[in-house]
């Protein structure tokens, strides 16, 4: 079998590594002849960015599924490398010639270890604000979870002695006045180039537009998200009278979905299997709860005003996105206390009519539970603050979870405090409505990252056994050559 020259000179056949180090314009024509590069390939560092671009790609999952994958995509490498130009084994001709056999033991822990020293420096680099973040998380998930529950039981004990849920949600609401105050102070506190409060107000009322926070503005945009707050308070605080606050914050969970459904329709955001199913889940706990007490005027009428709040809170959030967008966290807080201020001066009628109407009549003004008013405004305002600006020091997802682990500590305390029967029914409601509110939580990219766990969980299946065979191989070797040689 005779030798066949290559447009570089070299011939080919044993004198093949040292022909291509000798000129690197050498074009290989089988995989052996490159196969110390492709070792290189298993250290090499890719971008997170180009990881992303070939995550799908079927030449990475073949150069790490063994000698299979590489004698699969010769054909690719050879007309990459080949062909084109491309000759990645031309840089390595300047250094000192290195045989053609792989790295030996010492060589290849060298490396491992150089690459896990590596991966625990970055790991180390990340580590600390991302447990940071969980840990804030966790604080103002609980912070959620406490003012939501203790809000809700505050409000039903207020209602004992003082039964008028529109002015409650009027005297709360005109708290919101105090969100840009505070606001400002963190600014003053915080800030490295502070601001005059005039000059942060100009600046923050650039969200409503070129000409600022005019009348127009105020009557268009803000005087309706203002109804819309009220009637969410108003409609839940209403119901809250009826029904025991177990089912009502259960049911409230429901306004997740409803704004997925809003979003979807109206917004055109992406279609979702998983959320459809989380909806469904909340439609089914909402007919599963009203059969738990059974279908009677009562606990239908305050399901309902629970059903009507979640979905008047889900058109509040979708009309926001959708009219003025999102928004920063000075401009958030400005428009709170624009809702506040619209409250003060256009709905402090309606509690004085409803007053003289007698439909919300409360005893002398001597006798009103000003501490119970008080707290609740206080719980409800700290529910606002850490819902609104708790996502400057944690995750979006973990503050939602506060809302929903509400739930189980409104049922411990109606265990004790009320005569809640918590029979299969509710609770089987209960559960699907927590877990629709949960499947809601998810990203959008979470099939994805499923994928990714799961070839990462299978990859490291398949090298486990590997190594215990390497093991087992190299064990009878070494005591072979510790074993004295027999007496003769």
């Amino acid at each position: 079998m005779g030798i066949r020259e290559f447009p570089g000179g070299a011939p080919r056949g044993k004198g093949i590594a040292v022909g291509m180090r000798r000129s690197p314009d050498v074009s290989p024509r089988r995989l052996s002849d490159i196969s110390p590069q492709l070792r290189q390939l298993k250290y090499l560092v890719v971008d997170e960015a180009i990881k992303e671009d070939l995550k799908w790609s079927r030449s990475v999952e073949d150069l790490t599924g063994g000698p299979a994958g590489l004698t699969c995509i010769e054909e690719r490498i050879l007309r990459i490398t080949g062909y084109y130009g491309y000759q990645p084994w031309a840089a390595s001709c300047k250094r000192e010639e290195r045989p053609r056999d792989g790295p030996g033991p010492a060589e290849s822990a060298a490396a491992a270890g150089a690459e896990a020293a590596r991966a625990a420096r970055g790991g180390c680099r990340c580590s600390g604000p991302r447990l940071r973040k969980l840990s804030w998380g966790l604080a103002v998930a609980l912070c959620v979870c406490a003012s939501w529950a203790g809000a809700t039981q505050l409000a039903r004990l207020t209602f004992r002695t003082f039964d008028a849920p529109f002015t409650l949600t009027w005297f709360a609401t005109s708290w919101n006045c105090v969100f840009f105050p505070l606001y400002y102070a963190g600014h003053v506190c915080k800030a490295a180039e502070r601001q005059s409060l005039k000059q942060r107000y100009r600046e923050c009322c650039r969200f409503f537009g070129d000409k600022g926070l005019t009348l127009k503005v105020f009557c268009t945009r803000a005087a309706p998200f203002g109804v819309l707050w009220t009637l969410t308070n108003y409609l839940y605080l209403h119901a809250v009278k009826k029904i025991n606050t177990t089912d009502a914050s259960a049911l409230f969970c429901c306004n997740k979905a409803f704004v997925f459904l809003l979003s979807w329709i109206v917004l055109r955001d992406r279609f979702m299997g998983v959320r459809i199913v989380a909806a469904i889940l909340a439609i089914a706990g909402i007919v599963m709860m009203t059969y738990a007490d059974g279908f009677h005027s009562h606990a239908v009428i305050g399901i309902a005003l629970v059903v009507g709040s979640a979905s008047m809170s889900a058109l509040y959030k979708v009309l926001f996105k959708l009219v003025l967008g999102s928004a920063k966290f000075g401009e958030a807080a400005l428009f709170l206390s624009v809702l506040g201020v619209f409250n003060v001066l256009f709905v402090t009628c309606v509690p004085v009519v409803l007053y003289f109407t007698r439909v919300e009549y409360w005893s002398p003004f001597d006798a009103v539970p000003w501490g119970n008013l008080c707290g609740f405004s206080v719980l409800l305002l700290t529910f606002n603050i850490v819902l609104n600006f708790g996502i400057a020091v944690t995750y979006p997802t973990l503050m939602s979870l506060g809302v929903v682990l509400s739930v189980p500590v409104n049922a411990v305390v109606d265990h004790y405090t009320s005569t809640i029967v918590f029979n299969g029914v509710r609770v089987i409601a209960i559960i699907i409505i927590g877990l629709g509110f949960l499947l809601l939580l998810l990203p959008e990219e979470w099939d994805v990252w499923l994928i990714k766990l799961l070839t990462r969980l299978k990859a490291r299946k398949k090298e486990e056994p590997a190594e215990g065979a390497g093991d087992a191989g190299s064990g009878p070797q070494k005591s072979r050559r510790a074993r004295p040689p027999l007496a003769r």
